[in-house]
């Protein structure tokens, strides 16, 4: 009978790594931010963010699996192993270290930050652009970076003191669309925004206070240009100092009697009036 192992390049020589191996330990303490911004380096887990990861050159530093999910996503060990990323078997004690979900699917890889600068991601002209300011929880930036990547936008900002976009629970809510996205940490907000209209993009904040509507600007085309929208916390929303220098400030419409929508459904909804006007 063929060795399971066989067309993955295995590292665990003397069996499966435990929550003790110091590769495992090494791993483990990505978790953990402060270690996260000094290896840079983070986890992306389950064979979705995985296969995703692979398909980026050089961005997975090692892949971490049981023995039955290395088995069960085969070309996924064997994309590693062609790759010359080291394969490791773990036990599943050791793989329970290393991921936060309550069911892991039996697949870990460690990855390089994909940070790219503001400067270099303006000059691929992206036409549509989400900027995250303050947003601190990872969960909605996640689900923001994912909808921004199925609208077609060419990049996310994180700006000012927002979540760190390798959080975990942030990476998980991403879908993988971390690895899509240019991803750009700007320090600061205002800056980020007068490099965003230098660049020729609109910028749009959104506010439940703005006094322009968003089925307005549409129907006026004012969707039709290269746009960069910006996105507040639930809890305070945007930043007087970055609305003021916003083209607009622009409210969803509420034809119901809900108070508000939250983050994830407003940028949805934005962005993707943004995505079927400039098709």
């Amino acid at each position: 009978m063929p060795s399971p192992s066989r067309g993955r390049r295995l590292d665990a020589v003397s069996g499966p790594f435990t929550p003790r191996t110091p590769r495992v330990v090494a791993a483990r303490r990505l978790h953990r931010r402060r270690d996260r911004d000094t290896t840079g380096r983070f986890l992306a887990e389950g064979p979705q963010a995985v296969r995703e990861a692979l398909a980026g050159a050089g961005t997975v530093v090692e892949l971490f699996g049981t023995p039955a999910a290395l088995d069960r996503y085969a070309d996924l060990a064997a994309g590693a192993a062609r790759a010359d990323v080291p394969v490791s078997e773990v036990t599943d004690e050791a793989l329970a270290a290393l991921t936060e979900t309550v069911a892991p699917q039996g697949l870990v890889a460690v990855c390089r930050h994909l940070d790219v600068p503001l400067e270099t991601a303006l000059a691929r002209g992206p036409r549509l652009v989400a900027v995250l300011a303050e947003i601190r929880d990872p969960g909605n930036a996640g689900t923001v970076l994912r909808t921004a990547d199925a609208a077609g936008a060419g990049a996310v900002v994180f700006a000012g003191d927002a979540v760190d976009p390798y959080n975990g629970k942030c990476v998980r809510a991403s879908a993988g669309s971390l690895f899509h996205v240019d991803v750009v940490r700007a320090a600061d907000p205002v800056a980020a925004v007068e490099a965003l209209r230098t660049a020729g993009l609109t910028v749009f904040a959104t506010t439940g206070y703005g006094d322009s509507d968003l089925d307005d600007l549409a129907d006026a085309g004012r969707l039709a240009t290269p746009t960069a929208w910006l996105f507040g916390s639930e809890a305070h929303g945007l930043p007087e100092a970055l609305t003021e220098v916003a083209d607009a400030r622009v409210r969803v419409p509420l034809h119901g009697r809900a108070e508000s929508l939250n983050l994830a459904a407003a940028a949805a909804v934005c962005l993707y009036a943004s995505a079927r006007a400039l098709r």
